[in-house]
């Protein structure tokens, strides 16, 4: 939680900014996110496309392999990688700049566009997880535990290293 904190200051979030945790254990893919008004909607995912403490102090101080993603699907899907402590890759598409694929008997070809979304930073990121593009996507509809980052929750909050036992690797 130290290291959530420590990104809620540099990232300039709201003190009441909340620690969402969701877990698929299945392919032990955790997703953290701060939570707030700061975050919310389509000005939500802008604002993760430009904070990304949390991210890179994760990195760093468990020395793994953190992949940070934005997905407006109005616009654009980002994916921005971090390892020990800084940006080591990443990619972003804008879907304006798509050549969509063409009709086939006037019929929209659904299979080729399933296609292309596979190879956006997406569908990359997904294949990394071994996991369908549409469940990286519905990630943060899981059930998750939110948590209190200003330790002002209740006592019988799970503590994070609780929610992610067996988890890491």
């Amino acid at each position: 939680m130290a290291l959530a904190r420590q990104a809620l200051v540099e990232d300039g979030a709201a003190e009441d900014t909340l620690l969402s945790v969701s877990v698929y254990r299945r392919r032990k893919i955790i997703r953290l996110a701060l939570d707030g008004p700061h975050s919310a909607g389509r000005r939500g995912s802008h604002w993760y496309s430009e904070h990304h403490a949390l991210a890179r102090l994760l990195s760093r101080a468990a020395g793994v392999t953190v992949h940070s993603y934005v997905y407006d699907p109005q616009e654009y899907e980002e994916v921005m990688t971090f390892g020990g402590g800084h940006h080591v890759g990443g990619e972003r598409l804008q879907y304006e700049e798509v050549e969509l694929p063409e009709c086939l008997d006037g019929e929209f070809d659904d299979e080729a566009f399933a296609r292309m979304q596979s190879r956006w930073p997406m569908g990359h990121l997904a294949w990394v997880y071994g996991v369908e593009r549409e469940l990286l996507l519905q990630l943060h509809r899981m059930q998750g535990t939110r948590l209190a980052i200003d330790g002002s929750g209740p006592e019988s909050e799970p503590p994070l290293e609780q929610l992610l036992r067996g988890v890491a690797a």
